[in-house]
């Protein structure tokens, strides 16, 4: 049996203390990207622990999309990355023909 080697670290430790390794990572594949998913790869990515082109690869992601959570994450904390919350994070809504 042989192990696949990979770039970068193998766990890293947050700002509050505690350890985040790659099995903390959703499963590629992952369909139903929920809150808390989304804020473990963007913890991931700001610790160092993966690259963002690794994420994009891996997941699916496109890179407006990551960029956006982001985003959200940064204005609104993890309920900001709640699909069912996206009218409430965005700005008003404009009309057709407005700037």
């Amino acid at each position: 049996m042989y192990l696949r080697k990979i770039d970068g670290p193998r766990a890293v430790t947050l700002p509050d203390g505690t350890v985040m390794t790659r099995a903390d990572l959703p499963p590629p594949g992952t369909a139903r990207w929920v809150a808390s998913r989304k804020a473990a790869l963007l913890k991931a990515v700001a610790s160092g622990l993966v690259r963002r082109d690794w994420v994009e690869e891996t997941y699916g992601i496109s890179p407006e999309e990551l960029a956006s959570w982001e985003r959200l994450a940064g204005r609104h904390g993890v309920p900001g990355l709640r699909a069912t919350s996206v009218q409430k994070y965005r700005g008003p809504a404009r009309k057709r023909g407005q700037p």
